[in-house]
Parts: C-alpha cells; sequence; structure tokens
C-alpha cells in the first residue's frame, strides 16, 4: 500500500530528476549552443502543441526565444523545461502551481520543502476509495419515491452523488451507506441531506478558524508567501492537525448525540417506565 511519505518520496525524486536535466541543459547551453529547434520542432520534440508552447511563454513558464530577425530560435533548456511542464501537468499540477515551483527554484529555494507542504496539503484526509452505481442501483439503495427528481438534484449539490457519463460516482460510499440506513429506519431522505448541509456549513466554518488559528502561530499571512524558514514547520503542523483535528470531531459529535437523546426521549423513557412499574397487578 502506498503511504502519503512514499508519495511524497516518489515526487520528489521524480521532480529531482526533471530539474536535473533542466540544469545540465543549462549548463550545457552555456558551454555550447547545443541543439537549436523552431517552435515546431521544439512543441514535437516534447510532445506537446505549438499553442501549448505559446501559452507556457504567455505565463512565464517558459523563456522567450533567441530572436533572429523575425524567427524564434529555441534551445535545449527549452526543452528540458517543456519537459518538466509536462511531467508536472501528469502528475496533476496546475500550471499556477507549476509557475510559483519554477519560481521558487529560479529564487534558490528549497522545493524539497514546498512539495513536502504539497503533500501534506494535497494528500486526502481518507483512505476511503470511490464507488460507483448505475442510476437504477442507486434508486434501488432507497425506498420507493425517495430519491425524486429534486432530491437527486440536492444529493448532486452536495456531492454526495456525482454524475459521470451514464453512472454516478461516490465520493463516500460509507456516507452514501449511513444514509441509506438511516432512511431504511424511516428518517426521509431529504431531511437527511437538509440535516448534512447545515452540518456542512458548521464544520466548515470551523474547520477554517482552526486552519487559521494554525497558521498564526507560524504568522503565516492570508495574503503573502509562506516564509522559506516556516515551510517545514507548516508541513508538520498540517501533519498533526489530521488525526487531532478527526478526534476533535468525533469527541464532539459523541457529546452532542448523548445529550440529545437523552434531552428528546430521557424524559419518555422515565415516563415509561414510571407508567411500567404503576401498573396495578393483574
Amino acid at each position: 500500500m502506498t503511504t502519503p511519505n512514499d508519495q511524497r518520496v516518489n515526487s520528489l525524486t521524480d521532480l529531482a530528476r526533471q530539474l536535473g536535466n533542466l540544469e545540465r541543459a543549462q549548463a550545457a547551453d552555456a558551454a555550447t549552443h547545443g541543439a537549436e529547434y523552431s517552435i515546431d520542432q521544439l512543441a514535437q520534440a516534447g510532445n506537446s502543441t505549438v499553442r501549448n508552447v505559446r501559452a507556457y511563454q504567455d505565463r512565464g513558464l517558459l523563456p522567450s526565444p533567441e530572436r533572429r530577425g523575425r524567427a524564434g530560435v529555441y534551445s535545449d533548456v527549452h526543452l528540458a523545461r517543456l519537459n518538466l511542464i509536462n511531467h508536472m501537468l501528469e502528475r496533476g499540477y496546475t500550471l499556477g502551481n507549476i509557475h510559483e515551483m519554477l519560481h521558487a527554484w529560479e529564487q534558490g529555494q528549497d522545493l524539497g520543502e514546498l512539495m513536502g507542504l504539497e503533500s501534506a496539503l494535497s494528500t486526502p484526509w481518507t483512505d476511503e476509495l470511490p464507488d460507483y452505481l448505475t442510476p437504477e442501483e442507486l434508486l434501488n439503495r432507497f425506498p420507493d419515491q425517495e430519491m425524486t427528481g429534486d432530491t437527486l438534484d440536492l444529493a448532486i449539490e452536495l456531492g454526495v452523488v456525482v454524475p459521470e457519463k451514464q453512472r454516478f460516482r461516490l465520493p463516500s460510499p460509507r456516507l452514501l451507506n449511513a444514509g441509506a440506513e438511516l432512511v431504511a429506519a424511516g428518517i426521509p431522505l431529504r431531511d437527511l441531506l437538509l440535516l448534512l448541509k447545515g452540518l456542512r456549513s458548521n464544520i466548515d466554518k470551523v474547520a477554517g478558524e482552526l486552519t487559521h488559528q494554525a497558521s498564526k502561530l507560524l504568522d503565516v499571512s492570508d495574503d503573502k508567501p509562506i516564509p522559506q524558514e516556516s515551510l517545514h514547520r507548516l508541513t508538520e503542523l498540517v501533519w498533526r492537525l489530521r488525526p487531532l483535528a478527526l478526534v476533535a470531531v468525533q469527541a464532539e459529535v459523541q457529546r452532542a448525540m448523548h445529550q440529545a437523546t437523552q434531552r428528546y426521549l430521557g424524559d419518555r423513557l422515565n415516563a415509561a417506565l414510571k407508567g411500567h412499574h404503576e401498573e396495578p397487578p393483574a
């Protein structure tokens, strides 16, 4: 099983190899003119398109070519940078992410720390795998008339189910299974989804405040880049927050459910027991 640390090591190894290729290309280009490419040749050698090459230049990801008359001449440095961009795109990075990392690398920052923080932020907080259901299978999970059109729209809005072509993806099968059990017990599906919507709002607020408080410990401002010296500590803090936040939420849910069941059902249970004891013998 691949762990978050394994993913981080693999990502760092791949990135280091790509950056090594770029550094070697820069050194070779400084010593000799090396290979030269037109924009069409560069796109072909880099398994890309002319349109993408131009777009990367506009975004500052690729340096401008050397101008010779009306022609632009590219070098092995451009090819190595293009290969690096393609590699990072394949690993799921956005062009914005790539721009930030390349800028950090050009400024001499430690990309290992940046990648460590990226791994801590992007690794899912659960090991649960998504599942898929056909429309018929989804309807069969619930009693008749529960999964109406409006209810399905609400489930899609909340991300409980996600339409994908001719089926539905379940980001959290456990959540859908729990809902199906509660519906089978008699609670309307739409009411459950509305409860989930309210719960999400409260959880999002708490998560945002907790993250804000944690970032204040390291003097990380919302509108400024993360200081280089704070990257390692911030990465450690994110990994520590994961189990602690889940424990805190679970403990609070258990406390709240205990109090709620006592408040709503305790008096009725006591009354029932009192009535049972007061019944005259037959």
